[in-house]
């Protein structure tokens, strides 16, 4: 079964994960109502399994709660990936939401390397700083070992763009984490 579970304690926050590639409920608790919301729609639109619960110093600000929380998700896909065979690999999706269009290409490689290109309107969506966005993806990329390409194209609501980057994310690693009948991917035979 593809499925991980990870704790990561520090003095910042307190991370459980628990993920199940193949499906399974959705459950997001990080104290960030935004945040929940954009992790609750990348396990529904990805069909993937995922309980996360984050408690974190949000006196401080979202940056901390955000960023290992990308850390932690990243290592819990590369866990459940395991030798990353028998799988698509890549994976591309757009996704529109209103005036928002958002596009993400990724490769499930075991070589860390994002390109983050958008602007955002607001400085927040609720308590979510709309900044901690690229810090997510970049700690989830490195720690998952993927090549991670995001791009939105066009957007004035942060909220859309944002949600339209996390749903298009969604969907290329649905494709990309697919399991087919090969082996690895790989001219290398190995990732």
């Amino acid at each position: 079964m593809r499925t991980a579970e990870i704790c990561r304690n520090t003095k910042e926050t307190k991370i459980e994960i628990s993920l199940n590639l193949d499906g399974g409920d959705v459950s997001v608790s990080t104290g960030i109502g935004f945040f929940d919301h954009m992790l609750t729609a990348f396990g529904v639109h990805g069909g993937f399994g995922l309980k996360i619960s984050v408690k974190g110093d949000l006196e401080v600000d979202t940056h901390h709660t955000v960023e290992d929380t990308g850390i932690a998700l990243g290592a819990a896909f590369k866990k459940a990936l395991g030798d990353m065979g028998g799988i698509n690999r890549y994976g591309s999706f757009y996704i529109p939401m209103d005036e928002s269009l958002a596009f993400c290409a990724l490769d499930i490689s075991n070589r860390p390397f994002i390109v983050f290109k958008a602007d955002f309107n607001e400085e927040r969506c609720g308590d979510y700083e709309t900044c901690c966005t690229e810090e997510f993806f970049r700690a989830f990329a490195v720690n998952a070992g993927i090549t991670l390409h995001i791009n939105l194209l066009y957007g004035s609501n942060s909220h859309h763009g944002i949600e339209a980057i996390f749903k298009a994310f969604a969907h290329a690693m649905k494709e990309a984490a697919a399991e087919n009948s090969g082996g690895v991917l790989s001219t290398k035979g190995v990732l």
